[in-house]
């Protein structure tokens, strides 16, 4: 999760631009990760020996997107009410839209918190804060 690219960096002119809001249904789960956390998580795994095999790069809390839209909004200090449909997703992020903003992942770091990482964004809204420059 990152304003310099990836999905985040795709919708946040729409919704600086007050125009942002659910995509699709907003049911779907997304997962995601701040980027501060994913450096330091592909850092511990790097160096240590005990982790193999897959490993989730996600934050502990998923959230389902609807829920994302607000907080984005939130943080953005801008509503996010318009629902954007799914048709229009694909048209305007193409192949991204199915794998990054339409798809359901519910996904849970449980290798690295098995390792005992500690995330220091581990909440949506602290994370966005974070890497927007945009403390409460």
């Amino acid at each position: 999760m990152t304003p310099a690219g990836g999905a985040l960096a795709k919708l946040l002119p729409i919704f600086k631009s007050a125009m942002g809001g659910p995509l699709g249904d907003g049911r779907f789960w997304q997962s995601w990760i701040s980027i501060d956390d994913w450096l330091r998580a592909t850092l511990q795994i790097l160096g240590d020996d005990a982790i193999s095999g897959p490993v989730n790069l996600v934050a502990p809390e998923p959230v389902r997107q609807r829920d994302f839209a607000t907080i984005l909004g939130r943080v953005l200090n801008r509503p996010a009410v318009i629902p954007t449909p799914a048709f229009a997703v694909k048209l305007a992020f193409g192949q991204m839209a199915d794998e990054a903003l339409l798809a359901s992942t519910r996904v849970q770091p449980a290798v690295l918190q098995a390792q005992n990482f500690e995330f220091l964004h581990p909440s949506l809204e602290n994370a966005l804060r974070h890497v927007l420059g945009r403390p409460k």
